[in-house]
């Protein structure tokens, strides 16, 4: 199957900003998108931002101005670059990639959808 990791995390004070990172590994045959997702304690799981194969992108409005999404299609890696980082930003962010995996050495194909542990994401007033 896949496996997804995340990695760029960590503790910054409002205004400043982080670049997570985000990358995809296995059987993979290729990768049709991938997005970022967060969640704040005590809510639900909500879309960040993804960006597709043909390299469109949708962000949810109150990061759109902020937030950058972008890949490295040869390394099946995602980033996210964070600037002017508010508290309310606060969550931890998971990557999820969706795309087509080979099942075994003869070609057999399937659908994968694959979720990374996620990463701690603070932003201090």
């Amino acid at each position: 199957q896949v496996q997804v990791v995340e990695s760029g995390g960590g503790l910054v004070q409002a205004g400043g900003s982080l670049r997570l990172s985000c990358a995809a590994s296995g059987r993979i045959f290729s990768i049709n998108a991938m997005g970022w997702y967060r969640q704040a304690g005590g809510k639900q799981r909500e879309l960040v931002a993804e960006i597709t194969s043909d390299a469109s992108t949708n962000y949810t409005d109150s990061v759109k101005a902020r937030f950058t999404i972008s890949r490295d299609n040869t390394k099946n890696t995602v980033y996210l670059q964070m600037d002017s980082l508010k508290p309310e930003d606060t969550a931890v962010y998971y990557c999820n990639a969706k795309g087509i995996y080979g099942i075994n050495s003869y070609g057999r194909k399937g659908n994968f959808d694959a979720w990374g542990q996620g990463t701690q994401v603070t932003v201090s007033s």
